[in-house]
């Protein structure tokens, strides 16, 4: 009667189960319909969802609850027992059927009449176990695990929907964040619309070529059968070259706001991947749209990251990532399956590592240079930055721009920019010329070091060497006039800085010109020596751009009698980058030492000049050198008047 009842018990316990999983699946299914799914958000939760919820979550309740009672209802009223004692009970007939698992051994021991108890007790494995069971009569059986539906469910089926769930989760959030995993070989192109904040050619001062160059591209786009009608054909690419900061992206987006067609815009790094073929599955993609859009143009901001030269050490099989996705370029620019009406534009300040195969005609048929601006662009370009700023009635942008050779726009609006800062915190008004000033010299030779303060001996030294310097620019022939001298140390190692203000803009260098700035350089190492009577460190700057030169003369310029006009050793430089690479020899230790010797003439020569210069106006050294010790800054102007007033004076 006992084990009648007993399974009676467990055939409603399962029966329970049954019912409250196949709730729990029905209110799962019924919550999955009211979310909605894809890349859309969850919308407004109604009080059904909610409720479905909530009657989801008491069914899962439950369904553990059942499990619980399942696994309770084996082991309810079972004694435990030793396993000597079940030993002894097997020896004297007292076991019935037993059930022998893993890790339990579990039955019933007879008792008086027909009552029994049910056991359980743990083995101890042995050969003699299956020999003491078969001598006394005893059925037994042999299973792995007593509850297989408990421990299935919980070592299985709940860590593995636990995970599954977390996963959907998660990939939920990342997709609609756009970061799926899957959305890895995505195309990530944007397509610039027509906005009211757009950028024009008017609002993009200088590089009146490029823009002529652009313009006409975009003309042909507007109107192909401008150039068809006389059997040409529009440039299939264009290639924008030229230092950092020059405005090649500027360019490009002023492009994008005067071109009546749609313009894709991506970088180059963004086509490489950690996977190999994604990068060429992306040029594939960025393609096929601009066939669809077709006439068009496509903008790719640093080629180089895709667009560097073939070959070199063999990467997986011969073809890594980048060769991959310049193949694809390649192919998509000029292949078998033409992109008519597509017009690739692209930038780089490193024209010279790339590939040839995209140089040539057919592929990017024109090539911008987009260079330093020159004395009348830097004066738009101010005038363009300065639009909005309140500047005061003093501020002459023309001398900001004579101040500033050899700068790009980028370093133009950061001058702006710092000047108006120098206004704030100075509480002015306006924006006045002195804050220009100081703007330049902030972007030119560094920050000022106010916590950095110099010993009398070594402001001596200072301004001794720094008036070396301006004297001799003012007094040898080609020197380019001083604009102003400062004591105060700017920068990472600089003490003090003499700046010159070229008359107008250089393309050459005579040799006259370049022997007179090795003579400049050599002068604040030469003014210490003859007023202190020795030298400091603080020439070092000077001694590595006075040894250039005289190096260059000699071994680039053919500017040595003794040498001729020849050219001595071969260093890769970067076209529009201030980088050098390793010079590679290709003349004898005989020539090397002719080298040395003309370099040190060269040298020697200039010293010799700074000497004779500084000696003859030694009176207006110690003058200069006493006036900066006591201002720290002077103008140039002041330095030419004491030059003409002791030099009167002397005659």
């Amino acid at each position: 009667m006992k084990k009648e009842s007993n399974r009676q018990l467990r055939a409603q316990l399962a029966n329970l189960i049954l019912e409250t999983w196949q709730k729990l699946a029905d209110g799962v299914r019924r919550l999955q319909i009211s979310w909605p799914s894809g890349n859309s958000h969850p919308q407004r939760e109604t009080g059904e969802t909610v409720s479905n919820r909530r009657r989801s979550w008491l069914y899962l309740a439950l369904f553990l609850a059942a499990l619980y009672l399942w696994q309770g209802i084996q082991n309810v009223r079972q004694e435990e027992i030793t396993y000597s004692e079940f030993l002894k009970y097997a020896k004297e007939h007292r076991v019935d059927e037993v059930v022998v698992t893993d890790q339990l051994i579990s039955g019933n021991l007879k008792g008086e009449g027909n009552l029994s108890r049910p056991f359980i007790t743990i083995p101890l494995w042995n050969q003699d176990l299956a020999k003491t069971l078969n001598e006394n009569g005893i059925n037994y059986s042999v299973r792995y695990g007593s509850h297989w539906l408990g421990n299935f469910i919980f070592n299985w089926v709940l860590p593995i929907g636990f995970l599954i769930a977390l996963w959907s989760f998660m990939a939920r959030r990342m997709t609609a964040a756009g970061r799926g995993f899957l959305n890895i070989g995505r195309n990530r192109v944007r397509i610039q619309v027509d906005e009211s904040n757009k950028i024009t050619f008017k609002e993009v001062a200088g590089a009146a070529e490029a823009k002529q160059e652009l313009m006409e591209t975009i003309e042909f786009l507007r109107d192909p059968r401008r150039i068809q009608r006389l059997g040409g054909r529009m440039p299939k690419g264009v290639l924008l070259m030229g230092p950092p900061g020059t405005g090649k992206t500027l360019l490009a987006r002023a492009v994008a706001g005067e071109a009546g067609v749609p313009f894709f815009n991506i970088s180059g790094a963004e086509f490489i991947e950690m996977f190999v073929g994604v990068g060429a599955a992306r040029m594939r993609d960025l393609f096929d749209q601009a066939r669809q859009k077709a006439p068009c143009m496509i903008f790719i901001d640093e080629l180089d990251a895709i667009g560097r030269a073939r070959g070199g050490p063999v990467i997986m099989g011969g073809h890594d990532e980048r060769e991959q996705t310049l193949n694809q370029l390649l192919t998509e620019m000029d292949g078998f399956d033409p992109s008519g009406g597509v017009v690739v534009m692209a930038a780089t300040n490193r024209p010279e590592i790339l590939d040839r195969a995209l140089l040539r005609a057919g592929r990017f048929d024109r090539q911008i240079i987009v260079d330093k601006p020159g004395l009348e662009d830097r004066h738009a370009i101010l005038e363009l930055h300065s639009h909005s700023l309140k500047l005061a009635a003093d501020v002459n942008l023309r001398v900001v721009a004579q101040r500033t050779p050899g700068l790009v726009g980028a370093d133009l609006a950061n001058i702006c920019n710092e000047a108006a800062i120098m206004a704030v915190r100075d509480n002015a008004e306006a924006i006045r010329m002195n804050d220009f000033e100081a703007a330049i010299d902030r972007v030119i030779a560094g920050p000022e070091k106010k916590s950095l303060t110099l010993s009398e001996v070594e402001k001596h030294r200072v301004a001794c060497h720094e008036a070396g310097h301006a004297l001799v620019a003012e007094v040898v022939p080609t020197g380019e006039p001083v604009h102003k001298v400062s004591i105060i140390p700017r920068g990472a190692a600089a003490l003090g800085y003499t700046l010159q203000l070229p008359v107008e803009e250089k393309f050459l260098s005579t040799e006259d010109e370049l022997k007179d700035q090795i003579a400049i350089l050599l002068a604040g190492r030469t003014a210490e020596e003859l007023v202190l009577g020795n030298v400091s460190s603080g020439a070092q700057n000077d001694l590595e751009k006075a040894s250039t030169i005289a190096r260059a003369m000699v071994c680039q310029l053919g500017m040595s009698p003794r040498l001729g006009p020849l050219t001595y050793g071969k260093r890769q430089r970067l076209a529009y980058l201030d980088v050098e690479g390793a010079e590679e020899r290709n003349y004898s230790d005989e020539t090397a030492q002719m080298i040395d010797a003309e370099v040190h003439a060269l040298i020697d020569e200039g010293q010799k000049r700074a000497k004779e210069i500084l000696t003859e106006y030694r009176t207006v050294l110690d003058t200069i050198t006493q006036l900066l010790r006591e201002r720290e800054v002077m103008d140039g102007e002041e330095i030419k008047g004491l030059i003409r007033q002791i030099t009167k004076k002397s005659k």
